[in-house]
């Protein structure tokens, strides 16, 4: 099978696809040609605040989120107002917009799309909350977690607050 052809498979079992309110999904999205933007310091903290803040999910709720050199993941609880998508494109397009202010100039931030994976049980939220904060460990950021500045999560005192 080309690359090409895969392609549209892919999108054509995405099409349509809304997601289901009340439902907690993992995101996980790329930087623009996986580039590891956010590896610089000033540009991490100007997504993070973004991407963490209220007005980026609107009635969904964001539970977990950590971001890395070149990708984000998040834990997000979807509310009944909109879709996945709509979602996340309104907090990839006001992170982007926090970014390119940061740098003074225009230009992609994210890849195009994201990954999603609906969580089924109560033990799977616990294990995935677990997968993204451990992210930087896994990556040699950082030898703890509590040393990396850009996750939060909401079962932390004061959660939400972060970054």
């Amino acid at each position: 099978m080309s690359v090409a052809s895969a392609r549209r498979g892919y999108r054509l079992l995405r099409r349509g696809r809304l997601g289901e309110a009340g439902r907690i999904y993992l995101l996980t999205t790329v930087t623009h040609r996986r580039q590891p933007l956010f590896s610089r310091w000033h540009l991490a903290a100007a997504a993070s605040r973004a991407l963490g803040g209220p007005g980026s999910w609107c009635d969904a709720r964001l539970l977990c989120w950590v971001l890395m050199p070149d990708h984000w993941h998040g834990l997000v609880e979807l509310g009944g107002g909109e879709s996945l998508a709509a979602s996340m494109q309104r907090a990839k397009g006001r992170s982007a917009r926090a970014v390119n202010a940061v740098r003074g100039g225009s230009g992609p931030v994210w890849a195009p799309g994201f990954h999603d994976r609906a969580l089924r049980r109560e033990e799977a939220l616990l294990d995935a909350a677990r997968y993204i904060v451990a992210n930087p460990v896994r990556a040699g950021l950082v030898r703890r977690v509590g040393d990396y500045p850009f996750w939060d999560a909401v079962w932390l005192p004061g959660g939400g607050s972060r970054g």
